[in-house]
């Protein structure tokens, strides 16, 4: 009885890991090719968790920071607005997308070109960092369905 016990417990012990790395994932995250460095650009993903969570902030080295904007509509006029903290709800979809909530890619050290990929890094409250490759698509791609490259990719 004492050698199941101790067996099972070194195989939940082995497992958190796995399920901490998978509470949180982050899905057909894409960012659009910019014109110039001197710009900010936008990145854009899905984020789905397994437990309720938020994603306090983003990094990347292709940029001095980046910022969680919100779109407010005032009439016919929309404003950016930062976002401290990001809620994603246990079992839903949270959608960054063009013409809504984004990733804002300030001071960017190197103009985006089109088919290369730049790291992010997503810092939750609960889930810690994730990093992910960001594909950079077309300067007017709606999202990697609409890019020869695919969804998720």
């Amino acid at each position: 009885m004492k050698k199941t016990l101790v067996l099972l417990m070194a195989i939940w012990a082995i497992s958190q890991p796995v399920a901490a790395d998978e509470s949180v994932r982050v899905l057909d995250n894409w960012a659009r090719a910019s014109i110039l460095a001197s710009r900010p650009g936008a990145a854009y993903a899905t984020i789905e968790s397994a437990l309720d969570d938020r994603l306090l902030g983003v990094t990347s080295p292709a940029a001095g920071h980046v910022m969680i904007h919100a779109i407010e509509k005032d009439g016919d006029v929309s404003r950016m607005k930062p976002v401290g903290a990001l809620a994603i709800p246990a079992g839903k979809r949270v959608t960054l997308a063009p013409g809504s909530m984004h990733m804002m890619l300030m001071g960017l050290h190197d103009k985006l070109d089109e088919g290369a990929t730049i790291p992010m890094t997503l810092s939750f409250e609960k889930s810690g960092e994730i990093t992910v490759e960001v594909s950079v698509l077309g300067i007017a791609a709606d999202g990697p369905e609409n890019s020869e490259r695919g969804a998720g990719q």
